[in-house]
């Protein structure tokens, strides 16, 4: 199982803190069946700033740890990048990793409560240059829930998103997961990724996901997801889905009419 979204490294933002929470975490993600993640620090998210450079021989620092630890997990260097102003001119300046070597597919997220109204531009720009974008945790943004629209119409012009495994299984609350699974129902998911960092509730739960989406959706569409996952590392192509809208359904004010 390949995790494409995860905050093991430690001491570089909002997940791990530190070596022996990152070890933990690694070992949990081990214990769920995880045996390759991309290490996905914030960056350019007006918090955190994990430039390219560093975050290549942190990874590999973490890597030896890993190692020397009996953890069987394989990491590779990754970003999640927030969509901003000057994410052109950092990918100028080389100073962006993408989920791939070839960099293809690029990590995208937006912020908690908005999707920018430079949105449709900048992925027009980042297209051009033969990026593909994988919308990250759309199922958590609080705009997309209530104008669900927005991710479609990214959906159309080619983009991929990323659904949080813990989403899906509700730890982030029923409206959340009911969301996730509207999105995924409509051909709006992709993969699934943990996001996992050393916060309540940010455990590795990809396992549950998976048999969660067997369950409702079938083996094929499970398979599906642990193949994209497989596909975006490798730089492979992933076959776009046939979309289709999710309904916002609205409480009435007054029931009975």
């Amino acid at each position: 199982m390949i995790d494409l979204h995860c905050h093991l490294l430690p001491g570089v933002d909002d997940g791990s803190a530190n070596l022996d929470v990152s070890l933990r975490l690694a070992q949990e993600a081990v214990e769920n069946g995880v045996t390759h993640a991309l290490l996905t620090p914030h960056h350019m998210n007006g918090v955190f700033m994990n430039h390219r450079s560093d975050v290549v021989v942190q990874t590999k620092n973490f890597q030896e740890q890993l190692e020397q630890h009996g953890i069987g997990l394989t990491v590779f260097p990754g970003q999640e990048v927030r969509i901003n102003g000057d994410l052109l001119t950092a990918l100028d300046n080389n100073d962006i990793l993408f989920a791939d070597e070839s960099g293809q597919y690029l990590m995208l997220e937006f912020p908690d409560d908005d999707v920018p109204a430079y949105t449709s531009d900048m992925i027009y720009q980042l297209q051009q240059r033969g990026i593909i974008p994988i919308i990250v945790h759309p199922e958590r943004n609080t705009k997309i829930m209530n104008h669900p629209n927005l991710l479609f119409e990214l959906l159309e012009k080619g983009c991929l998103s990323q659904i949080t495994a813990s989403s899906y299984v509700g730890t982030f609350g029923r409206k959340v997961e009911l969301f996730s699974r509207q999105l995924i129902e409509a051909g709006q998911g992709y993969i699934f990724a943990s996001d996992a960092h050393d916060l309540p509730g940010r455990k590795y739960v990809m396992r549950e996901a998976l048999d969660k989406l067997k369950m409702e959706f079938g083996n094929e569409l499970a398979e599906e997801f642990e193949e994209n996952a497989k596909s975006i590392i490798n730089g492979d192509v992933v076959t776009p889905h046939q979309l289709q809208t999710v309904k916002i359904r609205r409480k009435k004010r007054f029931g009975l009419f």
